[in-house]
């Protein structure tokens, strides 16, 4: 999932970054409104942490500029105005939801997950192709019923591939949605992270090359119930 942080103090900003990402998550940062705006303009993510006190635009228009797009981003207000009337208007501006600071961080993380789940309407509880299941809740996969360990990246990549429902998804589009800005657009970071979770897969393999086009995996689909994984049996 791609993820704006918009704050101006930035030792909290970082912070808050870093932890998300080590959440699985693509994280970009800006300390003003303006950059805020822009960004959100120039990329769709899933969910926005917006602090209301921002220089430039302020949090409340650009809260409101991101739900007037008709996007299906998420909107999360972090900020220190936590009062009952605060929290009130910051909703009726169209926030999703709202968190007070000082908040505890595995809460925020609980937040913005939740939060990501409307921002992509019907995902399955598991995401599926032949005997590969992958569970985005719980962030694991597995082959034959066997567990396979997978980086950050790995997964990302293969939670996108097996949720288009079989159609291509380019190079560019994996960039955007598993990697954040600070991602080169012209390295070969797409092609060895596709690589390395093909070796982990194992065969028989499961992506496609497009060639020209990107990657698909031809039947993803979607299961309600686990059916036996992790415990190994057919």
């Amino acid at each position: 999932m791609r993820i704006l942080v918009v704050e101006d103090e930035a030792p909290l900003a970082d912070a808050v970054a870093r932890g998300l990402r080590r959440e699985g998550m693509a994280v970009d940062v800006a300390y003003t409104g303006d950059d805020g705006h822009e960004k959100a303009t120039v990329t769709r993510y899933d969910v926005v942490v917006l602090d209301r006190d921002l220089p430039g635009m302020s949090g409340d228009d650009l809260c409101a500029d991101i739900v007037a797009s008709g996007q299906l981003t998420r909107v999360l207000m972090l900020t220190a105005s936590g009062t009952v009337s605060d929290r009130v208007a910051g909703l009726s501006l169209g926030a999703d939801d709202y968190l007070a600071k000082p908040f505890a961080f595995p809460e925020l993380v609980a937040r913005v997950r939740a939060l990501a789940r409307r921002a992509t309407p019907a995902t399955p509880p598991l995401l599926s192709a032949g005997d590969v299941v992958l569970d985005p809740a719980k962030r694991t996969v597995h082959r034959a019923g066997e567990p396979v360990e997978l980086t950050r990246k790995e997964f990302g990549v293969l939670e996108v591939l097996l949720g288009s429902g079989g159609t291509v998804v380019s190079s560019e589009e994996l960039l955007e949605r598993v990697w954040d800005e600070n991602a080169d657009p012209f390295t070969t970071t797409v092609r060895v992270t596709v690589m390395t979770l093909r070796k982990k897969l194992g065969e028989p393999g499961i992506i496609e090359t497009v060639v020209g086009s990107g990657y698909r995996v031809p039947d993803a689909g979607q299961i309600d119930e686990p059916a036996n994984v992790g415990t190994g049996r057919e």
